[in-house]
């Protein structure tokens, strides 16, 4: 009885421990065989970019989200299309950074020079979006690998898929669920906005145009407000952009969450996480415990790593991280 007690019960944890492979996980160390430096690898490219500019930090971070939210992490974000009508040329992404393309392709060319042929480009976005954050000053975390590359890269199918400046909190939260994300990774994520920066274009409304009776949105800090006006004058080029964090916009820590408290969100769906009764607690928690903030950061950014992953013989190793196989 024991002896068929025992088999049984194997038997359940084996089929367990498959079906869950097949239900495309990921693990840490997955090269440690068959390319055991490519962390390293991926980490002295990144360091080099950020030394060159720091821009790579939060272009390569916001890639990273932009490819996940679009068919998957699986760098279907990456690809150039001669016609353009990759996912990289819709509206939405026309504004990401080169530089985090760039720190992808040149990650992609150091490791191939050691691992020809076995890791994906979206394992190396994964990666370098990992130690852009610990570069910055965030918190170090173990990544999980084994994605594959996509087959799929069409500007057509980006849109209603990222998330809107002018989003309010069930917007926010609606997009993010579609991909498995919780309230609480939604801001947690949000706090990437600790970095980087956003043209004037993209929030302007809320100085000029926010309503009829309001032409400033007046959730924005009045003293924030005459800044941005200072900053992004009505009609100003439209390449001009400003950092999103007024403060410490180099420094990967909480004080973004410190911002929204003071009335210091620079889109509005950074603002409403705090003037919504529903997300305000965690916003407060995060502004006053930066290891809280840490923590949910790293389960989140795990989640989004895990979002419509390729693994096995799905998708490819692209060669180039730009352009499919064949």
């Amino acid at each position: 009885m024991e002896k068929y007690y025992c088999k049984s019960l194997c038997f359940l944890i084996l089929m367990l421990i498959v079906t869950r492979m097949g239900e495309g996980q990921l693990i840490e160390n997955f090269y440690s065989s068959s390319c055991p430096n490519v962390e390293g690898i991926v980490r002295q490219v990144v360091l080099t970019k950020i030394n060159q500019t720091f821009v790579t930090v939060p272009a390569t971070l916001r890639l990273f989200f932009h490819d996940c939210f679009v068919e998957g992490c699986d760098a279907s974000v990456v690809i150039a299309s001669p016609n353009n009508d990759a996912e990289k040329d819709a509206p939405d992404n026309l504004s990401l950074a080169g530089d985090g393309f760039d720190t992808v392709v040149k990650a992609k060319q150091a490791v191939e020079a050691q691992c020809p042929g076995i890791v994906s480009c979206a394992d190396i976005l994964a990666i370098a979006a990992r130690d852009v954050v610990f570069l910055a000053g965030g918190p170090a975390y173990n990544m999980e690998l084994g994605r594959r590359d996509g087959l799929i890269s069409q500007a057509s199918r980006v849109a209603g898929n990222l998330p809107e400046p002018t989003f309010n909190l069930i917007q926010l939260n609606t997009i993010f669920a579609k991909n498995n994300l919780s309230q609480i990774d939604m801001i947690a994520l949000s706090g990437a906005h600790t970095l980087g920066f956003s043209h004037c274009t993209r929030f302007a409304n809320r100085l000029y145009s926010f309503s009829l009776s309001n032409p400033v949105d007046p959730t924005l800090n009045p003293t924030y407000a005459q800044q941005l006006m200072q900053e992004c004058p009505q009609n100003v080029d439209p390449q001009i952009a400003i950092n999103m964090d007024p403060v410490t916009p180099q420094t990967f820590d909480n004080v973004y969450y410190q911002n929204l408290v003071g009335g210091k969100g620079l889109f509005s769906s950074d603002q409403v996480l705090f003037t919504d009764p529903a997300s305000q607690p965690t916003v407060m928690d995060f502004a006053q415990n930066s290891g809280d903030f840490s923590g949910a950061f790293i389960t989140a950014m795990t989640k989004l790593g895990r979002v419509g992953v390729k693994i096995g013989n799905q998708g490819e190793i692209r060669m180039d991280c730009a352009a499919f196989n064949s």
